[in-house]
């Protein structure tokens, strides 16, 4: 094989290398209700490239139009895809859920790669400051409705546990319970 097609190839497989950001979607607010009769249960899709990857929230059952997901998804894409086009977002779509499986679109919200993405440098890791966004939620219609709340590490990393981000009182009730209920196990064994 000559080294053109060596070169090729290599290049070929280093476009497909996928990279991997973190992102927490906190939660959203002021939603259009598109479920008249029964309350609305929102979840997010997250992706940059459709094609490659779509992340997914778990289903709100309570948060109605002001919904609290407070959950990290990870989005994949073509590694390469921020530098070369400058044009390349983040996109959040906010859909309500339904049991019968007919998912209905609430709105959309997008941040490009490269802002979302600033400023990070994995080598200085302590002068990395998460950014904390919040994002017009707009309808299929082209009107603005509602906001859509999350935070993007610099590096797509958060370099923390996902605990310390959390600003869920439920979920540190629920943790400490566990930790207690894993402890009891422990002096229990002994």
């Amino acid at each position: 094989m000559s080294d053109v097609n060596r070169r090729r190839r290599a290049a070929a497989a280093a476009e497909e290398e996928l990279r991997e950001i973190e992102v927490l979607i906190y939660s959203a607010e002021d939603l259009k209700n598109v479920k008249h009769v029964t309350k609305m249960r929102t979840f997010a899709e997250v992706y940059v490239e459709r094609s490659v990857h779509v992340a997914r929230t778990r289903v709100d059952e309570h948060g109605g139009a002001a919904p609290v997901w407070n959950e990290v998804v990870k989005v994949r894409f073509r590694r390469g895809l921020p530098e070369r086009d400058v044009m390349a977002a983040l996109n959040v779509d906010v859909y309500a859920h339904s049991h019968l499986g007919l998912e209905r679109a609430v709105g959309s919200a997008r941040v490009l790669l490269c802002d979302a993405l600033s400023g990070g440098d994995a080598a200085d890791p302590l002068d990395n400051p998460i950014q904390c966004l919040t994002l017009r939620v707009w309808r299929e219609s082209g009107r603005p409705q509602g906001w859509l709340n999350l935070w993007v590490p610099p590096t797509g990393r958060f370099l923390s546990r996902r605990e310390s981000l959390s600003f869920s009182v439920r979920e540190r009730a629920a943790a400490a319970a566990e930790e207690a209920e894993e402890e009891e196990k422990r002096v229990g064994d002994d």
